[in-house]
């Protein structure tokens, strides 16, 4: 049977995010990710041919739709809500973030250290002039964010490794999924972000990841990353101040 005819007989669509820039939908067992910006679906379809770790089959494109199919398991879990998933499944995700971070570089380059640092600087002014956080919070995370602009040494990231887009079946891997932020960038940007909000969590990723991690630029990353998203959170419609999101991992830096 052919993917139309399957997703024909489909009586459902679920919108599972959408949003001003780009909407994924699922539809039976295939997701339709639409997006204006086709240089994203350039990275993705690139990325998930190179990453080392598995990643869900494409099925078809014709921009500005990408179709792909869907990895079997869960989430890890979902940001400001506890994890069921097992400790032996979170180090299985740190071991897949290893293999993909010992890669070979992909030919793209990532964002550099000074982008960032003027994209933190805007952000932070924002926030205090627009009363969104108290001041005294928003200085006291970027002082700690401070630890990520040191030099290291890039590696192959998925640039959005968020817990949504890690499926587990049991304590395996089976898919890693979003990859339109993938490029050349700091290996510990990613163990931040899949473990933002799941601090408790951090020890048994990296017992999967293995050595030569500074915890400190992981926090400071925690810091940086939910300093940066806030602005675009309540723009579109998400609310950061939700139990275990973005402000309360600002506050846990106090």
């Amino acid at each position: 049977m052919s993917i139309s005819a399957k997703m024909a007989d489909v009586d459902e669509v679920e919108v599972v995010v959408a949003h001003s820039e780009r909407a994924t939908l699922r539809v039976g067992d295939v997701f339709l990710k639409v997006d204006g910006n086709q240089s994203r679906h350039d990275v993705e379809v690139e990325a998930m041919a190179m990453a080392p770790i598995p990643t869900p089959a494409m099925l078809w494109r014709k921009p500005p739709v990408l179709a792909i199919a869907a990895v079997p398991g869960s989430a890890l879990g979902i940001l400001g809500e506890p994890s069921t998933a097992s400790s032996a499944a979170w180090s299985a995700a740190g071991a897949a973030v290893r293999k993909l971070h010992d890669a070979p570089l992909p030919p793209w380059p990532g964002r550099s250290l000074d982008a960032i640092a003027a994209d933190l600087e805007r952000e932070c002014e924002w926030l205090v002039t627009s009363g969104v956080l108290p001041a005294d919070l928003v200085t006291r995370n970027r002082t700690v964010a401070e630890a990520v602009f040191r030099p290291c040494p890039p590696v192959f990231v998925h640039g959005d490794l968020q817990i949504t887009h890690v499926f587990v079946d049991g304590d395996v891997v089976t898919g890693v999924i979003d990859w339109s932020e993938a490029a050349r960038g700091d290996a510990l940007h990613d163990l931040a972000t899949l473990t933002l909000g799941h601090e408790e969590r951090l020890d048994e990723v990296l017992a999967g990841y293995g050595g030569g991690v500074d915890v400190e630029v992981i926090r400071a990353w925690w810091s940086l990353r939910s300093l940066l998203a806030v602005r675009w959170l309540v723009e579109h419609g998400f609310d950061p101040s939700s139990p275990g999101c973005e402000f309360d991992v600002l506050r846990a830096r106090m």
